[in-house]
C-alpha cells in the first residue's frame, strides 16, 4: 500500500451558514479513466455555491455534507488518467466540475479547456462560469445596432460581462443594480443608462426594451419583464432570489419571448465552446472580468458572507 496523499480543502461539514465552511487536510485525487487532475491555482465562487451550502436545490444539486464545494478553476494538469492524451500534462486549463474549494480537483477530460497564452488563472477562473454564461446568453438573443437592452444585476460576474457583451454588438444598454457604487461600475463598462433597482417603481423608468436579461429571479425578475416591448425577448437566468416564473398568458399578451436558461442545462460541448470562446474575447481584451475580491482558500466563510450580503461588485475567487 503506497502512503496516501493529502491536500488542503475547505468541506461544508454540515448545511448551513458560512461558518459551516471549515479547512481540512483530505486525501488528494487520482486520475481514473478519462479523467486529470489539476493543481488549482484559483477557484471560482459563485452565488449558487452559497445556496448549496444552506441546503437549497438538492433535487438538482445533491450534495452530501462533509463535501467540497466549487464548481472549478484554473491551474496546471498535474496528471491523466487511461484514454487521456498525455499532451494536456503540464498545460495551463479551466475546468468546470462539482469541486474547486481544493488545491487539486479532478475533472472529466471533456470539462477542461486550454487557457490562451496571456491569460492568467485569475481571470481564467473568473471566466469559468459567469463568462461561459454571459456568452451563452447573448448567444440567445438578435441584437440590431441601436437596440434597447437591459441587464440587471448589471454588476455581478455573469451581469458586468453581459453590458460589455451587448455593448459590443451595438446596444443602447440599459444596466440595472443595487446602489451608486454598482451603477458606477455599469457606466464603466459601457451602459448608456443605469436604474437603480432597489427603488420601488424603478421599471416605470425604462421604456420599452427589445431585450431584457433578467440575473436576479424573483420579483426583481418579475419587475424586469414588465420593460419588455411587444415583440421583445425576455431571458431570464437568475436565481438568487429565486425564480421569474412569468405567467404564459402574460407573456402571450405582448408576444414576448420568455427564455428561462435555467430550465435545461446546455451539453457539457456546449459549454466547453461558450467557455472557449469568452477566454478567448478575454485574451484578446474584448471583455474584462471585472474581480473585485480574492481571499486565500482558508477564508471561503469570508467569500461566502460578502456574496451574501450583496457587497461584492464582479467575481470572488479563491487564491489557492
Amino acid at each position: 500500500m503506497g502512503e496516501v496523499v493529502v491536500m488542503r480543502a475547505v468541506r461544508v461539514h454540515a448545511f448551513g451558514g458560512p461558518e459551516v465552511l471549515r479547512p481540512d487536510e483530505i486525501p488528494a485525487p487520482v486520475a481514473g479513466p478519462g479523467q486529470v487532475v489539476v493543481g488549482l491555482a484559483v477557484a471560482d465562487v459563485i452565488f449558487l455555491d452559497t445556496l448549496l451550502r444552506g441546503g437549497w436545490g438538492g433535487e438538482y444539486f445533491p450534495r452530501h455534507p462533509p463535501y467540497v464545494p466549487g464548481g472549478g478553476g484554473a491551474g496546471h494538469v498535474l496528471a491523466v488518467g487511461e484514454g487521456v492524451d498525455r499532451a494536456w500534462l503540464g498545460r495551463h486549463v479551466a475546468g468546470r466540475g462539482p469541486e474547486g474549494y481544493a488545491e487539486q480537483v479532478v475533472f472529466a477530460a471533456d470539462e477542461i479547456v486550454a487557457v490562451p497564452d496571456g491569460l492568467g488563472s485569475i481571470e481564467a477562473a473568473a471566466m469559468l462560469h459567469d463568462g461561459a454564461t454571459a456568452v451563452n446568453l447573448a448567444s440567445r438573443v438578435q441584437i440590431s445596432r441601436g437596440d434597447r437592452v437591459l441587464v440587471t444585476a448589471a454588476a455581478g460576474g455573469a451581469g458586468s460581462l453581459l453590458v460589455q457583451l451587448m455593448r459590443d454588438a451595438g446596444a443602447r444598454v440599459i444596466a440595472a443594480a443595487r446602489g451608486s457604487r454598482k451603477l458606477a461600475l455599469a457606466r464603466e463598462l459601457g451602459a448608456e443608462v443605469t436604474v437603480d433597482y432597489s427603488l420601488d417603481g424603478w421599471q416605470s423608468q425604462v421604456q420599452e426594451v427589445a431585450v431584457a436579461f433578467d440575473g436576479a429571479g424573483g420579483a426583481l425578475g418579475k419587475d424586469a419583464f414588465e420593460t419588455v416591448a411587444t415583440g421583445g425577448h425576455f431571458v431570464t437566468y437568475g436565481s438568487s432570489d429565486g425564480f421569474a416564473d412569468i405567467a404564459p398568458e402574460a407573456a402571450s399578451a405582448r408576444q414576448v419571448h420568455v427564455d428561462n436558461v435555467l430550465a435545461a442545462a446546455p451539453d457539457p460541448a456546449t459549454v466547453r465552446a461558450h467557455l472557449t470562446e469568452a477566454l478567448t474575447l478575454a485574451a484578446q481584451g474584448r471583455i474584462r472580468p471585472v474581480i473585485s475580491a480574492t481571499y486565500p482558500l482558508a477564508q471561503a466563510e469570508k467569500a461566502h458572507r460578502s456574496l451574501e450580503q450583496r457587497t461584492t461588485l464582479g467575481k470572488s475567487l479563491l487564491l489557492i
